[in-house]
């Protein structure tokens, strides 16, 4: 779809793009969703600005294949990079490469969770000190920082291969050891000792580190410092690490909530009964038991909501300097994440399934020019998909969306007041196959596979490996505790929903080379370079056709010809 309004005929500079993920913030955790004891008043600033999507859905509820996702626009099933540390294969396009077609730089600072695919960069020769090799390993993105963000260290050594910036930093600021993160960053002290945040015991200490040092602070000032010196449109993917476990922060935030702050937790004990198989073997594993024990969540959820309301100061800060500088004008603001946090609801924690909690984010659109004026502080219930962010950034460069690699809807409409671009239905994926879940369940990992669609009332999942379906009517049970598919009397809402699932599978993902614009110009372009089958004698095509066909013989090489000739 061609831009409504190029920038070039307005006379008006490019939009720049301030692109921020949180790790696993939940939808509901801020106050602009209804936080009962939350206030998070910058992420309220810039939903007054703009729109707040109430209704966003990610294309995986976990980390990588999330992000995945969100990058190339793509369903999981598309690009493939299904888990965590499942590589991005080589050559699949990424908001980078469309964006800088568009003329437009688009740098990381932060997170990716992106894992390269050494093997196919070596098939192909690229080499990682190469600009190709570089942007083929940084998931499309140049860097200005990359760190991921969880620098666990064990007995095999470091979770995250990659040198850590922020531990770098950290040893600049006199922090000690190896690994400052997990000594000082993520870890508070508890009689002269580590009390790690690994522990969910440790959640209400503060962490034995200067707020000003510690993560979220540190890559705003990164943020920042790429800003000040940006002099070309840019889209910058700031990528917090934060609120994600460990489950602990610095002072003073680490004691702003409390017990009398943690909601009870929304579950039924209606879901333990005739649990669908991977269901239960979730409920039924060692994260959701820690989450099912009150002294957990009593100590989990004040630090989890803490790293909130220090992400929210945070972005106050960058949204100060944006307005202080001027750039607040021409900079569009995105504000979600890559999953949620059960934070023992449904008896789980963690992420993984498709309930709201793990499945549904936040999102917060600021777009500065006039045409969006119409919707500022308003709210917007459309089913929208994490992958729509990439086609929007592509019509605020300035390019036209090419719809045969993205998957997703430009949310301009939106934006500007329009409903030209609902969809029916909503897609997740999870693939389990990595998981302890599988082996239990006793399932191939390519069977070890979940599937939600969900149309704005009813949410129907559907798992791989001869299980039922599971189905959930969001209207007369907001807090999807009664799983209908276990009786008999929704056969037809299943049907239609495995429908949409079907049109969904059957949709047109790998013709990536070709558009449809491109299909409809070569169309009889064969016929113009003498490629004439199926003539009976030539009169049906136009003469100039065939012009190289006809004409007296100039050679004769075989007997037969020249026998007939005389």
């Amino acid at each position: 779809m061609d831009l409504p309004y190029p920038l070039s005929e307005l006379g008006r500079d490019p939009l720049n793009i301030l692109f921020i993920m949180y790790d696993q913030l939940r939808f509901d955790y801020l106050s602009c969703a209804g936080h009962p004891h939350l206030h998070t008043p910058n992420f309220d600033r810039v939903a007054a600005m703009g729109v707040r999507f109430t209704n966003a859905y990610v294309q995986s509820p976990i980390c990588g294949a999330s992000r995945m996702s969100t990058y190339t626009g793509r369903y999981a099933s598309s690009h493939g990079a299904q888990w965590n540390g499942f590589p991005l294969r080589i050559g699949e396009l990424t908001m980078g490469d469309h964006l800088r077609k568009a003329g437009m730089g688009c740098w990381l600072i932060g997170k990716t969770h992106m894992k390269a695919d050494k093997e196919g960069m070596a098939r192909l020769g690229l080499s990682p000190d190469s600009v190709i090799g570089a942007r083929q390993e940084e998931c499309g993105f140049d860097v200005w920082v990359r760190d991921d963000g969880l620098w666990g260290q064990g007995p095999d050594g470091f979770y995250d291969e990659k040198r850590s910036p922020y531990n770098e930093y950290l040893k600049s600021k006199g922090y000690d050891g190896d690994n400052p993160w997990a000594d000082f960053a993520n870890a508070g002290i508890q009689d002269n000792e580590l009390a790690s945040g690994w522990m969910f015991d440790n959640a209400d200490k503060p962490a034995n580190i200067r707020e000003e040092d510690s993560e979220t602070p540190w890559l705003t000032s990164q943020a920042i410092s790429f800003i000040e010196q940006a002099d070309e449109p840019w889209c910058a993917h700031v990528s917090y690490i934060k609120p994600h476990w460990p489950y602990i922060v610095p002072a003073p935030y680490h004691n702003m909530y409390g017990k009398k702050h943690v909601p009870q937790p929304i579950r039924h004990a209606i879901e333990r009964e005739e649990a669908h198989p991977v269901y239960g073997a979730y409920m039924n594993g060692p994260i959701a038991a820690a989450f099912q024990q009150d002294e957990v969540r009593e100590k989990v959820i004040p630090a989890y909501m803490g790293l909130i309301k220090q992400c929210d100061d945070q972005l106050g800060k960058l949204l100060d300097f944006l307005e202080n500088t001027g750039r607040l004008d021409d900079t569009m603001v995105v504000l979600t994440s890559d999953h949620g946090d059960y934070l023992g609801d449904h008896w789980l924690g963690e992420k993984d399934l498709f309930h709201e909690q793990s499945v549904k984010v936040p999102l917060i659109v600021y777009d500065p020019r006039p045409e969006a004026d119409e919707t500022r502080g308003t709210e917007c219930s459309a089913l929208v998909e994490a992958i729509d962010l990439a086609p929007t950034f592509v019509e605020v460069a300035g390019d036209k969306v090419p719809d045969h690699i993205l998957e997703g809807r430009s949310l301009l409409p939106f934006l500007q007041g329009r409903d030209d671009n609902q969809r029916e239905y909503v897609i997740s994926e999870f693939d389990y196959s990595p998981t302890p879940q599988c082996v239990k369940l006793g399932l191939e990992p390519r069977d070890a596979r979940l599937f939600m669609v969900f149309d704005g009332r009813y949410k129907l999942m559907h798992a791989e490996g001869g299980f039922r379906p599971m189905l959930f009517d969001l209207e007369s049970d907001p807090d999807e505790f009664y799983d209908l598919a276990k009786g008999t009397g929704h056969q037809a809402e299943i049907d239609r929903l495995y429908g949409y699932l079907a049109q969904w599978g059957r949709r047109l993902a790998q013709r990536v080379t070709k558009s449809e614009d491109d299909i409809k110009v070569m169309r009889g372009k064969s016929k113009r370079k003498g490629i004439l089958p199926f003539l009976k004698d030539g009169t049906e095509v136009p003469t100039e056709l065939t012009q190289a066909y006809r004409g007296p013989v100039r050679q004769i090489h075989v007997e037969e010809a020249e026998d007939a000739a005389e």
